[in-house]
């Protein structure tokens, strides 16, 4: 993948930055109120949807104009940094549409639904000289934040078994309320939709992949994706894991958990997701094992508490002041590690990583 020879855009420090904000269903509110938190430092100027009644709710309160298409979007704001809070299989084409118009770009999880897309959004945007950040709000939740601040001072050892459960309930109502919902094209299954937090956050805590042996399965949702799917892990630290997903859960939404087991510690982060440290033991002491019960949190949903935490890095990141803590290439770290499972389950077989280029 080759790097951009175009200067980057100038950083913008006079001004607060203007926002663009593609989708106005199920995710966008949590980036409305993000930029809320940064109103002195970012405005959001446009909204767009396809459907008229996401379009006016969300003009009547943001106040911002509202557009029924991308391009007309384009055309008719200064928004500079284009959020992408629509189906996942759209974000390679709009990502393209947005570098090619000189705007950066926001997208949120998954990047794409295929290899080859998120490889063409980071060329492109780097062809452009435009930024590309894929939304990973959940690493900057304190939870989560902690055990990362564990594993960097090297508290666990070496690491030997990670766990991790995605056990939510989606049911036929939720993906019949859009067409997209539950597509292999636009959306992808529990593995690929609901669980891409959870896939990304043990590759980044954990380390690079060696290989996965995943199983899926569409057991009672009328899709074309999986509701259900498991898999096997090893790191190419000789770390083994597991991954168990699943939208059938009853009655509710139950838990998204991650358990480390290492040589001179054990972590286990749980509730719904992963907003809870339920368990928190090492072998020497440190200054964080006092901040273990402040970090815990009450979700008000599974979205957790990092999107204002990620817009902080990404306005930094314009301003000049800052490097963009989840670019393209860091966000296709965890999109190979998804295309990787399904391959696995589709073909039967066991898949190495890196994946060929």
């Amino acid at each position: 993948m080759s790097r951009s020879t175009q200067p980057l855009i100038r950083p913008i420090t006079d001004r607060p930055i203007r926002f663009g904000l593609v989708g106005c269903g199920r995710i966008a509110s949590k980036h409305i109120e993000a930029l809320e938190v940064h109103r002195e430092t970012a405005e959001l100027v446009a909204v767009c949807d396809i459907d008229p009644a996401a379009l006016e709710r969300a003009v009547v309160r943001t106040g911002a104009k509202g557009f029924a298409s991308l391009d007309e979007l384009l055309a008719g704001s200064d928004a500079e940094c284009i959020i992408l809070a629509t189906p996942s299989g759209l974000h390679a084409e709009q990502t393209v549409t947005a570098a090619a118009a000189g705007r950066h770009v926001v997208t949120e999880k998954p990047m794409a639904t295929r290899w080859h897309d998120g490889l063409q959004m980071v060329e492109e945007c780097d062809r452009a000289g435009t930024r590309l950040f894929v939304v990973k709000q959940n690493r900057l939740n304190p939870t989560v934040r902690l055990v990362k601040s564990a594993i960097e001072k090297g508290r666990f050892g070496r690491i030997y078994l990670v766990t991790m459960s995605v056990l939510w309930t989606r049911p036929q109502a939720y993906y019949d309320a859009a067409d997209w919902r539950g597509t292999w094209e636009f959306d992808g299954g529990a593995f690929m939709n609901q669980a891409s937090h959870y896939v990304d956050l043990v590759d980044w805590l954990i380390g690079p992949v060696a290989s996965v042996d995943a199983y899926t399965a569409t057991l009672a949702r009328r899709i074309e994706v999986e509701d259900t799917g498991v898999a096997i892990i090893r790191w190419r630290s000789g770390t083994l894991g597991t991954m168990s997903v699943t939208m059938l859960t009853y009655p509710q939404n139950f838990e998204g958990g991650i358990t480390i087991v290492g040589e001179k510690g054990t972590v286990r982060l749980g509730g719904v997701a992963v907003n809870e440290i339920q368990h928190w033991t090492f072998a020497e002491p440190d200054p964080d094992d006092d901040r273990v019960a402040e970090a815990n949190y009450e979700p008000k949903s599974v979205y957790g508490l990092g999107h204002p935490l990620y817009y902080e890095n990404v306005i930094e990141t314009l301003q000049g002041r800052a490097s963009a803590a989840t670019d393209g290439r860091e966000g296709l770290r965890s999109l190979e590690l998804l295309i990787a499972l399904y391959l696995s389950a589709r073909d039967g077989r066991s898949v190495s990583l890196p994946l060929d280029y």
